[in-house]
Formats: structure tokens, sequence, C-alpha cells
């Protein structure tokens, strides 16, 4: 949940009760945290912060990481990631786009084409790696997409405003809404059912009303969106295992 940072990335190190983690000092941060994902267990410290204060902060944590990264597994065993080959699926707003997939070598730049349930995408090689950046920069214009006819709807009808949206794949947060009015959305909940993506939605537009977290915020959300506290067990359960 945090923005863009300068950082520095430090060699694996000793695991914290067989959990290995790694170190990445930034310019913004004004604490030590521990950010864990689906990928990794970070120690994110201030640039000029020793890790000697910093590290007993992990073991600190400790059983809230391992219960992280128990409820992670779980999550991926139930919604076990995509396989990015021909003839496979990935999952769109509910539905699962067959993968068509072409290579032609020599070719400049991918490109992905949907034709009803079908996404044809050509590669220059045969590599998950390959396509995984292909359908990315293909979900992330689909996002703005997506986002801009559920927010332009929402805000109108709530009667406010926004001033910005921007589409990021931020590792630890679904979506935020700015004091100014400046609306981010993370593409990967294109991976998630449609009626996430209009929850998460709407649970922005809330913020722009009432910036907090506070009792009116829930009930203002709640008038909006009745279901809301399904969509949020469903993204706490399942949220990890949004990826390509």
């Amino acid at each position: 949940m945090s923005p863009s940072q300068s950082a520095d990335a430090a060699p694996s190190i000793s695991p914290v009760s067989h959990v290995p983690y790694t170190v990445r000092r930034s310019d913004r941060a004004r604490y030590a945290r521990v950010v864990v994902s689906a990928e990794s267990v970070e120690l994110v410290v201030p640039r000029r912060m020793a890790l000697r204060h910093a590290e007993p902060l992990l073991e600190e944590k400790r059983p809230w990481i391992e219960r992280t990264l128990r409820r992670m597994r779980e999550a991926q065993a139930t919604v076990p990631p995509p396989l990015l080959e021909d003839g496979a699926a990935v999952p769109y707003l509910g539905r699962q786009l067959a993968l068509r997939v072409r290579v032609e070598p020599g070719r400049r730049r991918p490109h992905v084409a949907r034709r009803g349930d079908t996404l044809h995408v050509k590669v220059a090689r045969s590599s998950a790696d390959a396509l995984r950046s292909a359908l990315e920069s293909w979900y992330r214009r689909r996002a703005r997409i997506e986002v801009a006819a559920r927010l332009d709807a929402a805000v109108a009808r709530a009667g406010v405003g926004y001033r910005h949206l921007s589409i990021r794949g931020q590792r630890t947060r679904w979506a935020s809404c700015s004091s100014s009015g400046a609306m981010s959305f993370n593409w990967r909940l294109l991976l998630a059912p449609e009626r996430v993506l209009d929850y998460v939605v709407e649970h922005e537009v809330a913020h722009l009303s009432v910036l907090d977290h506070s009792p009116l915020f829930w009930r203002l959300l709640a008038e909006r969106s009745p279901d809301y506290r399904e969509h949020e067990r469903w993204l706490k359960l399942h949220g990890s295992a949004l990826r390509l």
C-alpha cells in the first residue's frame, strides 16, 4: 500500500523462523515495516536506519507473517494462477478468456487482441515471461477502460468528482483515493469477479466524501454497496492469487 519509492534491494538474508526475506532501503520510508506478498517477505527500512534496529520487527511480526503466508498458499490452492501458454485461459472479470498464442520471431512489439472470449497474442519468442509481459500491458489498458466507466458512473450517482485516474500494479494495495481527488486502481482487479471491481470503485468513491474509515464511511459504503462485506472477504481470501 506504499507509493513508488526509490530503493535498493539487499541480498536475501537469514530467515526469521525459517521465513526467507529481503531488505529494501527506501528514501521515503519513515519507519521500518514488513511487506508480505505471494512472492516474498520484504523488510522496508529508511535509508539511514541500521538493520539492527529494524530486524527485531520481523520477530515481533513473525506470527502475522506466517499466518499471512499460510492464507496466501491456501488462496493459491483455491484459485491457482493461470497457465501462460497456448490453449490455456486467463480470468477477466469473472469470465475465462482462451489464449491463442502465435510466436513471430523478429516481431518488435507484442500484440494482444480480444475476439469474443478468446485472446489472440503475438509475441517474438516462446516464453512465459514474454507472454506475461504482453498480457499485463493489455490488462493495464483494459483496466483504464473498465475502471473509468465505473468510476464516472459512481461519482455521478454520488454527486462528487475526482481529479485524476491512474492504473498501477501495486503489490499491497487495490486502490487509493488522495485528499486531492486523485484515484488509483490496481490492474489485477480485472482478474477478480466483476462485482469485486464494482465494490472497490464504490469504496474509493466513498472516500471522496469521507477520507478515513470511520463509522460514517462504512455507513455510506453500505448504502452504496450493501454486500461490501462479502466482497471485502473475497479479496482477503483470494486477493493474493490474483496474478499472472
